[in-house]
């Protein structure tokens, strides 16, 4: 196997929303590198987006991080490996639900952004996605370049240590941990509280669109116990027949 087939395989080896989303932001930095749009044309803008109806800037402000440079590399880097673990993990099979993630938390950080001055939000996406994956894996034990060793929730907290002592904008790694709290929240705590209610139901709409099988082919999978329970039935009433 030659090696082009070898990263064309690994390529779509990627979980599928996940890869979308990290080749939309790698050909929107070449573009921009090869001088086909300019940063101007795809930063986030009120004013331009419903006045001059420049609507593609709802899209783009998540897709471009910056050049080519440090800043590029750890973006892409820290989405592909949080956005795809997410994908396998606690959304595998569920591709709907982690649509209505990346749906949620768009439309969170564009409301915010209404009132804060940022003009791209594709970090803050990748924090946000950070966050929702150390939440739900909080016993994992995270190695920050060898220096630190820590629990997967004090990742978004570590990283936005590392931007103040870059001097860079804390805002974007606010606006994503608070977008991915929010998440978090209203998912996985609200529903279990005594009295709690899911308000993130995903639409039928969009499960119709992105999940492959309906709910009764995948009824074995979310109800284990019951279904062992069954397969123990009729495995004793075999025995019971042989006897």
């Amino acid at each position: 196997m030659d090696t082009w087939t070898q990263l064309t395989q690994s390529y779509f080896e990627i979980p599928v929303i996940t890869r979308c989303y990290v080749t939309a932001c790698a050909l929107t930095t070449v573009a921009v590198q090869l001088g086909f749009v300019t940063p101007f044309q795809l930063y986030f803008n009120p004013t331009l987006i419903w006045k001059n109806y420049q609507f593609w800037r709802l899209f783009t402000t998540f897709l471009f991080t910056g050049s080519f440079g440090f800043s590029f590399l750890f973006n892409i880097t820290f989405t592909y490996k949080y956005c795809s673990m997410l994908e396998e993990g606690s959304f595998r099979g569920r591709p709907a639900d982690f649509f209505y993630m990346f749906l949620f938390g768009s439309v969170s950080m564009i409301i915010i952004g209404l009132f804060v001055n940022q003009l791209f939000l594709g970090h803050a996406f990748t924090i946000m996605l950070v966050y929702i994956w150390s939440r739900r894996n909080p016993h994992s034990r995270m190695n920050f370049f060898g220096l630190i060793t820590f629990q997967a929730p004090y990742l978004p907290w570590v990283l936005l240590g590392v931007s103040v002592l870059l001097g860079s904008e804390i805002m974007t790694d606010l606006m994503g941990i608070s977008v991915g709290h929010l998440y978090y929240f209203l998912e996985d705590v609200a529903p279990n509280l005594t009295g709690g209610y899911h308000f993130l139901r995903t639409p039928k709409v969009i499960k119709i669109l992105f999940d492959p099988i309906t709910s009764q082919e995948r009824l074995p999978e979310e109800r284990p116990f019951a279904w062992n329970e069954e397969a123990q039935r009729v495995n004793a009433n075999e025995d019971q027949n042989r006897e």
